[in-house]
């Protein structure tokens, strides 16, 4: 089902937006390379002194490669949830400086719907896993329609019945990802990547500055965003591989070539007298 939010959901008109929390990030001397003026190199404090901890709220949008994070000190119900309600009110309402506009063509290769019917499927609740049954767990009065995809993680705060509803009132359509599949969420990729940008080969002395220099991190890749895209060719190349594999008996082995049962020989005679085995 998040497969195909991520493939399909643009193209219904369902913008698909990654939420995770990351962290937590210590202000002290950070492993890894740096860069520093010539005659002057960078050097760390001979002392292990830590300066507190950072955490990342981040919304990603992988279509544009848009990032909404803010840097903090915790990360608990009452910190995360109205930041979120906030960015996603920002996003229904077309507050925040998205970039729709400069999405790319849909590739040949994408699932396209068939017809206004198919499209008006995609949009339902029960097309991503909210039959009506399990809406009227958490709310009466969800909204007509999905405005919204919503990709986030199994973390017990993000199946609060309070802010699951204000979701569905709202027509966000919440995706959890399984145990155990972290890998589904994109905004755990981005988050890597900025993080990395932040602290790698630094010390910053409190957590004050480590939350400066993710928030200047944040602002520097919004600039020049980078889209994400499902899959991709790599994604193509491994399931051609796996077609062209036979496996044996449910062993981790495989063949390239299909292996033949025993069968018994029937001996068939042609017009020019030569036998063959059938």
């Amino acid at each position: 089902m998040i497969e195909q939010a991520y493939t399909l959901g643009e193209l219904v008109g369902l913008p698909v937006w990654c939420e995770d929390e990351a962290g937590p990030f210590q202000a002290m001397p950070q492993p890894g390379e740096s860069w520093a003026l010539e005659g002057n190199p960078s050097t760390q404090p001979h002392e292990s002194i830590r300066g507190g901890t950072a955490k990342l709220l981040t919304l990603f949008h992988p279509a544009t490669g848009e990032v909404q994070a803010r840097p903090v000190s915790q990360t608990t119900n009452a910190i995360l949830h109205p930041w979120l309600k906030g960015a996603l009110t920002d996003l229904l309402t077309a507050k925040a400086p998205t970039m729709l506009t400069a999405l790319p063509p849909p590739s040949s290769a994408a699932i396209l719907p068939q017809g206004e019917a198919a499209q008006e499927f995609w949009k339902s609740w029960d097309a991503w896993g909210w039959p009506s049954e399990r809406l009227t767990q958490y709310t009466t009065t969800p909204a007509c329609a999905i405005r919204l995809l919503l990709v986030l993680d199994n973390l017990k705060g993000h199946y609060t019945k309070a802010f699951v509803a204000w979701c569905l009132e709202h027509g966000i359509a919440l995706l959890y990802t399984p145990l155990g599949s972290s890998w589904l969420n994109m905004a755990e990729a981005i988050q890597r990547i900025l993080v990395r940008r932040a602290v790698t080969g630094q010390h910053y002395p409190s957590a004050e500055k480590l939350q400066d220099a993710l928030t200047a991190v944040i602002r520097g890749w919004n600039h020049d965003p980078t889209p994400f895209s499902w899959g991709g060719k790599r994604r193509e190349r491994r399931r051609r591989a796996k077609e062209r594999r036979h496996t044996l008996g449910g062993a981790r082995v495989y063949t390239r070539r299909p292996v033949t049962g025993r069968r018994k020989k029937q001996l068939v005679e042609v017009e020019n007298g030569i036998v063959h085995d059938k």
